[in-house]
């Protein structure tokens, strides 16, 4: 139980703070700003939950470590029930405090097309990238992503670095992603803003499972099968 509810509350941080930092100071912080808010929530937890859960705090991590042989399918499926409802409590809190200015002048709060922080892709999008430059996006940043948590944390590695050299990857991938897709390789943070975004955010979300879920197992896989272990 401890497990479950670290993974939930690192999930929802990671939400509140990242997607917090797009929604509530996009213009203030720009992208460097919103990329190292994910990196730096990542770090965070790692040192804060790392102890108790591992901090995985995305399915497709759980679902990497699981391919690697690092743990069962039932802690695997504990996990992603815990990060998805962690993921909509995030979203649900981002969605309240967004709400707080709107309700001070008056007006309702609309969250609007890829509100909250919601991934997408097309022409409606940001960079306005096509469907099969986020699918690759999503599939390479994730399986990137996995391998580095993956190997850091792996026997030979360096646990000690492990939370920074985790977070500093993501901060990279945000930096290089967010105009392609806002950057997911976490279906659980693309879970919780689309949630409240519907529309073309919910409609999209099926990429922003199954890539991310595609790239960690290929990781998870390259691990099991000794190719990037330090084994």
């Amino acid at each position: 139980m401890k497990k479950l509810v670290a993974e939930a509350v690192g999930t929802a941080t990671l939400v509140l703070f990242g997607c917090g930092a797009a929604v509530l100071a996009g213009p203030e912080v720009g992208q460097l700003g919103i990329s190292f808010a994910f990196g730096l929530a990542i770090v965070a937890m790692a040192y804060g939950i790392g102890p108790v859960s591992g901090c995985h705090i995305n399915p497709a991590v759980s679902l990497g470590v699981f391919m690697a042989g690092r743990m069962t399918v039932n802690e695997m499926l504990m996990y992603w029930a815990a990060q998805f409802v962690g993921a909509l409590v995030g979203a649900g809190i981002l969605y309240v405090i967004a709400s707080g200015q709107a309700e001070q002048a008056g007006v309702a709060y609309e969250v609007g097309a890829y509100g909250l922080g919601s991934n997408g892709w097309g022409a409606d999008y940001l960079g306005k990238y096509s469907m099969t430059a986020a699918l690759v996006f999503e599939i390479v940043a994730t399986f990137l992503f996995v391998a580095v948590i993956l190997g850091v944390t792996q026997e030979k590695g360096n646990p000690a670095f492990a939370g920074l050299a985790i977070g500093l990857t993501l901060v990279v991938i945000h930096i290089v992603g967010i105009q392609v897709t806002g950057v997911s390789v976490n279906p659980a943070r693309s879970f919780g803003p689309a949630v409240f975004a519907q529309g073309e955010a919910l409609n999209q979300l099926w990429l922003f499972i199954v890539a991310p879920l595609a790239g960690a197992a290929m990781a998870g896989l390259a691990f099991r099968g000794k190719l990037l272990s330090a084994d």
